[in-house]
């Protein structure tokens, strides 16, 4: 199958408005063409003036030469100014439906893809290769066209009046065409994607980088402390030294070819003149000094839209990597799980090659989840605990189907999760987050999320079950005030409450908790617990209340867990109630000794008056 052309990719966004884009390019040539007849005029006052000197006042046609070419210069810059206008339209529609379309794709992706962008390189996507295809679309058709017309203009004036000027004039043309193939050509493509990923992976980083001030603050260290930050940076700076001092010795013999144009035509008019020096000669030579720098501008545009042209191509191919990522399968049946209960079997799970390149450590170079088999009943609480880096989180990401495993399967309620809805699985598993994060809106709109029908009574219930009152009191409006803006925000804690409140308004079957109580002091500690404990409960006394699934480092929080697995490096190594796994003696007892002796030395510290959380 033949590939598209990068034009004709961008043409199938623009739908009816390509045919102002053709239009924009004929009106651009137009005034191209247009821009070209005051150098003629030019060439008629200076014939004027020669043939009447000394006595110019028998000149009578300058005047008027010179209104014409006014209104020639004038004509062409509207004309140019029309097609800008039709050219930004179809850009503006382009780079509208290219940003639509992306985001609709990036929405129904598995969030496993989107770690593994990072949100900083997606972003980028989003808006900077959409927006280099607005300015190609904008800006350098219209111009090329222009470009491409101009030459041609060009060398019908410049062989209609004196060949011989003409084609010395052409010498340094061709010169600086030969330089500028040179430094536009396969070695510049490369150099440009090259240019694109070091702004990409800075970009990134640099997100990485903000969202960890507050740590860096906290514990008094520099930017160095973010070495992969530091080394995008460093990595960017060493590109765009070696790049700029690679293009400096063509870069100067460009710019001095096409303004050598002068000494060709002076030597011309040296050599042309020995047998002396007539009217017509003069004429030919001044006008050619005149318009020869038009040829110089028109070699620098088309040098400039030969790398727009690398930059848009660089553009789409990014934009169809993300296009080409897969979401995942969608079941056409509405299967409906019979129960709340989740079971894996033989689960196995590798993040691919390009993650574990962009996560680096937070990845495991093996399985991820190595033939994982469980079960947990309806109604049922566990616990995952491990070391960082265990499988907890991949579990718990691919029971909710963020991705889906490599092998085995997961059933909800005795039905493969791939062949059940995505909105009938979504509105059967709720999950808090360790960094539960609120958007720019109201605490009411903020909660509302779970449920966009749900009326302002069962918010403010939701919120009281949250244990979310003392937040709502301080709070200037209420359950109106914006989280985010005007100086109001939450604490880590609060937030969790804030999104536990939206977990009981959505009232899933099926509950994950993901180090819900990580970023809680004391006090708020408590009171997430409390929230968590309502979140947990059925819908009356006879209900069998939620299936919860809890990842926690805090082994405390845990005890009273049905059954509690210990994963390591992927596998399930233990599993038990917490008497039956502290009997045993294995990998778990030693993290609760661990635990509880942290657990006495934060009290000790305590109690001798110092601020110490373990």
């Amino acid at each position: 199958m033949k590939k598209q052309s990068n034009l004709s990719r961008l043409m199938g966004y623009a739908g009816g408005h390509r045919i102002l884009t053709y239009l924009s390019w004929v009106l651009s040539v137009m005034s191209a063409l247009l821009s070209l007849v005051p150098f003629w005029y030019i060439w008629r006052i200076i014939h004027d003036i020669l043939e009447v000197s000394p006595d110019f006042s028998k000149a009578g046609d300058v005047i008027s030469c010179g209104w014409s070419a006014v209104l020639f210069a004038v004509i062409s810059v509207v004309v140019y100014i029309a097609a800008l206008m039709c050219s930004h339209m179809s850009a503006f529609r382009v780079a509208a439906n290219i940003r639509k379309e992306l985001m609709r794709h990036i929405t129904a992706l598995p969030l496993g893809v989107t770690e593994k962008y990072g949100s900083g390189k997606l972003r980028r996507i989003v808006n900077s290769s959409s927006a280099a295809t607005e300015t190609y679309l904008a800006h350098r058709l219209p111009d090329k066209a222009g470009a491409i017309a101009t030459p041609i203009g060009l060398l019908f004036l410049l062989l209609a009046f004196d060949w011989r000027l003409g084609l010395l004039s052409l010498v340094p043309v061709v010169l600086g065409f030969l330089i500028m193939m040179k430094m536009t050509g396969k070695d510049m493509e490369k150099r440009m994607e090259q240019y694109q990923n070091a702004l990409a992976d800075m970009s990134n980083e640099a997100v990485e980088y903000v969202r960890g001030v507050p740590v860096v603050k906290t514990f008094g260290q520099t930017i160095f402390s973010f070495k992969r930050f530091k080394d995008a940076i460093d990595n960017y700076e060493t590109w765009v030294i070696a790049y700029t001092k690679g293009l400096r010795l063509p870069m100067m013999f460009y710019t001095t070819a096409i303004n050598g144009v002068f000494a060709f035509l002076i030597a011309g008019g040296i050599l042309f003149t020995r047998g002396g020096v007539s009217n017509e000669l003069l004429l030919n030579l001044i006008f050619y000094i005149v318009i020869t720098p038009v040829i110089g501008t028109t070699l620098t545009k088309i040098m400039f839209m030969s790398e727009d042209s690398m930059i848009v191509g660089d553009a789409i191919g990014r934009i169809d990597e993300v296009l080409n990522e897969k979401p995942l399968s969608e079941s056409k049946v509405n299967n409906i799980p019979e129960d709340n209960g989740i079971t894996l079997e033989h689960v196995s799970y590798a993040y691919d090659r390009e993650s574990r390149a962009i996560l680096q450590e937070q990845v495991p170079e093996k399985n991820a989840l190595n033939d994982v088999s469980l079960r947990v009943k309806p109604g049922q609480t566990i616990a995952l605990v491990g070391a960082s880096g265990g499988g907890k989180t991949t579990l718990a990401n691919i029971i909710t189907r963020f991705f889906d495993p490599g092998e085995g399967r997961i059933l909800i309620g005795n039905i493969d999760i791939r062949d059940i809805p995505k909105e009938t699985l979504m509105n059967k598993v709720s999950f808090v987050f360790q960094n539960s994060r609120l958007i720019k809106a109201s605490i009411l709109e903020n909660v509302r999320m779970a449920k966009p029908d749900a009326a302002r009574e069962e918010i403010t219930r939701a919120l009281e079950a949250a244990q979310c009152q003392d937040i709502i009191e301080k709070l200037p409006n209420g359950i109106d005030t914006v989280v985010g803006g005007g100086g109001v925000y939450l604490s880590g804690g609060e937030q969790q409450r804030v999104a536990i409140a939206r977990a009981i308004l959505k009232n899933a079957p099926i509950l994950i908790l993901d180090e819900a109580t990580a970023f809680a002091d004391p006090d708020n500690e408590v009171r997430v617990q409390q929230a968590l404990s309502a979140l947990s409960k059925g819908e009356s006394e006879d209900s069998p209340g939620k299936t919860v699934i809890m990842i926690a480092h805090r082994l405390s929080s845990i005890t009273d867990a049905d059954c509690i697995y210990v994963l390591q490096d992927g596998e399930i190594v233990e599993s038990g109630t917490h008497s039956e796994l502290i009997e045993r003696n294995g990998i778990f007892t030693r993290m609760w000794k661990n635990y509880s002796k942290a657990a006495e030395w934060k009290i000790l510290n305590e109690s001798k008056g110092l601020e110490v959380k373990a």
